[in-house]
């Protein structure tokens, strides 16, 4: 019988030298036994391990790749974890105060709120400002902080400068050394002011400020805003108006200033001036004659004006001298800016106090001559009436020099005080 015919001679040939394999991996033998039916086939081995999957560098990739992928998602948890902390409202449930000085820095800044309990953790919060790139954005100042605020909405307010807004308020006809004492005296501006800035250079009014400002920096704004001012006022100005330059118009309306503080007065002071200038009368006005000799510093309290003041010879006493004196007297507020640039259209030539604060206006010296004598009948009653303070309300020097009868307008004095 022929070989090939025979079961199993094809399976005895896989085993055969040459095959590459051994036989007892190869197909299936024919059983000899029942038994050999039932047992399992083997099962091959896996294939051997590459020589290139042992080599080290192999191995050190593998490694860093592993320590790569665990950094990353370590970070990336570490993240989520910091910005759910951030955002995540904080427990107090009360508005506090918290103060941020200037300079500070932000790991100083993160130490004040954690010490306040605003925040949980000084570490997240310096991580989370970072993280937005707003270090150096974190203003000074008193900051009101609000219940149950975040770590990123504390930061936030910072950042826009929400900070708790204190002010100042400059009175109109204040000289600049007057100001600036004003400003040294506020306990919660910082610094110095460089240098005292000329008169007439300030504009009065209210400068909101934060917690940390200087002193230097409200002067600065104040000069500003007198410049914007100044250019409009200028640019508005009558031009008919005997004054060359804008330094003239504040020198004006500084005297306009000291001389009334009634809104409705000011452009009629400023034409009694201006009519004045037109004819070359002497201004005469008091508070040129203070600003003369005291300066700066301005009358002491309680200090009257004697006949040797206004006999003083200087730049700025209007008594001497013709024409505006040699600068401002002071620093004037918008409304006595606006009042010199466009003076009511009168002829008025005098004014004196009535006594309720305001004052009488005249065409002639024999109109004024009556209005003075009304205002000293006026002192009178209330003297008699125990009124100390009627002394204090003097006409001014017309009313202690008045020319005689026959004197010029020219040469007659103008009582002019600050009510």
């Amino acid at each position: 019988m022929n070989d090939t015919n025979q079961p199993g001679a094809k399976d005895n040939k896989a085993g055969e030298p040459g095959d590459g394999r051994p036989s007892e991996f190869g197909n299936r033998i024919n059983p000899r036994s029942p038994g050999d039916a039932l047992r399992p086939e083997r099962v091959p081995p896996p294939p051997p391990r590459s020589q290139q999957a042992r080599h080290p560098i192999v191995i050190v990739m593998n490694f860093a790749m592993t320590i790569l992928v665990v950094g990353v998602l370590g970070a990336a948890g570490l993240f989520f974890f910091g910005k759910l902390r951030f955002e995540q409202q904080s427990h107090f449930d009360q508005p506090r105060t918290v103060s941020i000085e200037r300079g500070k820095s932000l790991r100083e800044i993160a130490e004040e709120l954690h010490e306040r309990g605003l925040i949980s953790s000084k570490w997240i919060f310096i991580a989370g400002v970072r993280a937005y790139r707003l270090q150096d954005d974190l203003k000074s100042g008193d900051y009101l902080i609000a219940p149950h605020s975040s770590m990123r909405e504390i930061m936030n307010a910072m950042v826009g400068g929400k900070a708790i807004l204190y002010s100042v308020s400059i009175p109109e006809g204040l000289t600049s050394k007057q100001i600036v004492d004003r400003l040294n005296a506020d306990p919660v501006l910082v610094g110095e002011v460089q240098e005292i800035p000329a008169e007439g250079t300030l504009l009065p009014d209210t400068y909101r400020y934060s917690r940390g400002d200087s002193r230097q920096n409200i002067i600065d704004r104040m000069l500003r805003e007198r410049d914007r001012v100044m250019t409009a006022v200028w640019n508005g100005r009558d031009k008919d108006l005997p004054i060359e330059t804008q330094e003239e118009l504040v020198t004006l309306a500084s005297i306009v200033e000291k001389e009334t503080g009634i809104a409705d007065e000011r452009s009629r002071v400023a034409a009694v001036f201006i009519n004045r200038l037109r004819q070359n009368m002497r201004l005469q006005s008091d508070p040129t004659v203070i600003y003369g000799i005291y300066g700066g510093s301005g009358l002491p309290s309680g200090t009257p004006i004697r006949r040797s003041d206004l006999d003083a010879v200087n730049d700025y006493n209007t008594y001497k001298i013709s024409g505006l004196p040699k600068g401002p007297i002071a620093n004037p507020g918008k409304a006595a800016l606006a009042a010199a640039a466009n003076p009511s259209r009168t002829k008025d030539l005098y004014f004196v106090a009535d006594g309720t604060g305001g004052h009488a206006f005249a065409e002639s010296y024999a109109d004024h001559r009556k209005n003075v004598a009304r205002y000293r009948k006026w002192v009178a009653e209330q003297k008699a009436k125990g009124d100390a303070s009627a002394a204090e309300q003097s006409a001014g020097p017309g009313d202690a020099e008045e020319a005689p009868d026959d004197a010029s307008a020219d040469d007659a004095p103008v009582p002019a005080p600050k009510p």
